[in-house]
């Protein structure tokens, strides 16, 4: 009988793809993947440290899997262990810790703990010169838009953010792996990739190479239709950048592009290498080379020295970017972050007060966005049917799409027209 491996998933992309490629590897040493609510010989939590809540909830799981199988081997992988293994440690439930650069390990490190019968932990110091841990997949289970790690780490040390610290310095995939990579998904169905890394924009500055060199090439794969980009940095749309991309057609018209505040002062604060002027600069740029283009950001409430003028500041910007969708989280103090020693600190209460107006407004732009392709016929990528019996998919500008059809149409691309919306969502009709 096989024995059985559950995986949690929290935070961003990278962990996505990171728990893909850790499910590979168990496959190929005979275990079978279950949800992670099923009982399971291997319980893996791929945490997240981001802000508080990834904190706790990466704390909740590795609790419920014990409680699932208490004779289950526990694994923590990923930034919160990587920073923080002996709060792990102190739960009293975790068996094997893993940093965020030793996960092709896994599977030698289960078989030491099974002889020894002892806690295992493999950190290493991230902040010292490491290299890319490539771990290639040629399946993503469950989607039909596939990840590519392409880069892991950051140069930029936001002042609020404790990602430089748990993965490192900044360093690119070789660009013949990525190349091979995004060709085996292409003969496995996947027609959209999602190119991913900690810090996208800084691909290629390592390698002698460069994102827009990867992106050509990898138009140049006839299976691949569509390529999207994870969050990127404002600066990384210089002229040659946009011109490019604009006559790249599988390049996807929609960029998540992080803005955190809308206020100078609060951007200096959070030593981000732009103000409010260049950003908007950047839009205007896009939105004049690319038509339909879509554009979705980050903001953080109530970072230090957010008074009420600068958060004025950030709704107005709001209004005038006109966003097609924002996350909105309340800050939060990551210890080991200089942001923790700023004054002029935000009560939570306020930060979480200001999210709450921020996102409301974000809500009426997002709507706004999406009514504005009523009457137009678009191309879906359909993921899956949804309980209420509609084909839910994805516009290539990032518009959620959804329609009924007698046939299953999960992975195809196929053009609907759109006839409403709500909250943000289009219903249409497919043509085809």
């Amino acid at each position: 009988m096989k024995k059985r491996v559950a995986f949690f998933t929290l935070g961003c992309k990278v962990n996505q793809y990171e728990t893909q490629a850790m499910e590979a590897q168990f496959m190929q040493s005979g275990y079978e993947t279950v949800p992670f609510e099923d009982y399971a010989d291997v319980y893996v939590v791929n945490t997240c440290t981001v802000t508080s809540v990834g904190d706790k909830k990466s704390r909740q799981m590795l609790r419920r899997a014990k409680a699932k199988n208490p004779d289950a081997v526990i694994i923590a992988v990923g930034c919160l262990a990587q920073t923080n293994p002996e709060m792990l440690k102190s739960l009293g439930c975790v068996d094997i810790i893993i940093g965020t650069n030793q996960k092709r390990e896994i599977i030698n490190l289960i078989k030491e703990y099974e002889i020894n019968r002892s806690p295992v932990q493999k950190i290493e110091n991230m902040m010292q010169k490491c290299d890319f841990e490539d771990t290639p997949i040629e399946n993503f289970e469950g989607r039909q838009r596939a990840f590519i790690k392409v880069q892991e780490g950051c140069n930029q040390f936001c002042s609020y953010c404790i990602i430089p610290y748990a993965r490192g310095r900044s360093r690119s995939r070789k660009e013949e792996s990525i190349i091979a990579e995004a060709e085996a998904l292409g003969k496995n169905g996947f027609c959209e990739i999602v190119l991913t890394g900690i810090h996208v924009s800084s691909y290629g500055k390592d390698t002698n190479t460069s994102l827009t060199s990867l992106l050509r090439k990898i138009s140049d794969l006839p299976q691949i239709k569509r390529i999207r980009l994870s969050s990127i940095d404002p600066n990384a749309f210089t002229s040659d950048f946009i011109a490019a991309v604009s006559c790249l057609p599988k390049v996807c018209p929609h960029f998540h592009i992080s803005l955190q505040s809308g206020s100078d002062i609060v951007l200096k604060k959070m030593n981000r290498h732009y103000t409010a002027a260049d950003y908007l600069a950047v839009l205007d740029k896009l939105r004049t080379a690319i038509p339909d283009i879509a554009v979705t950001t980050d903001i953080i409430t109530g970072f230090p020295f957010e008074g009420e003028a600068e958060f004025y500041n950030t709704l107005e910007f709001v209004k005038k970017a006109k966003f097609s969708g924002v996350h909105v989280f309340p800050y939060s103090e990551r210890s080991g972050t200089p942001a923790v020693n700023l004054a002029e600190s935000v009560p939570k209460n306020e930060r979480a007060r200001r999210a709450h107006i921020l996102a409301e407004i974000a809500e009426e732009y997002k709507s706004k966005f999406a009514a504005g392709f009523i009457g137009r016929t678009l191309d879906v990528l359909f993921e899956q049917k949804n309980k209420a019996g509609f084909y839910e998919g994805f516009t290539s500008n990032y518009l959620k799409v959804m329609a009924k059809s007698q046939t299953d149409v999960s992975g195809q691309i196929l053009p609907v027209l759109l006839e409403a919306e709500e909250n943000g969502t289009l219903f249409g009709k497919i043509t085809k």
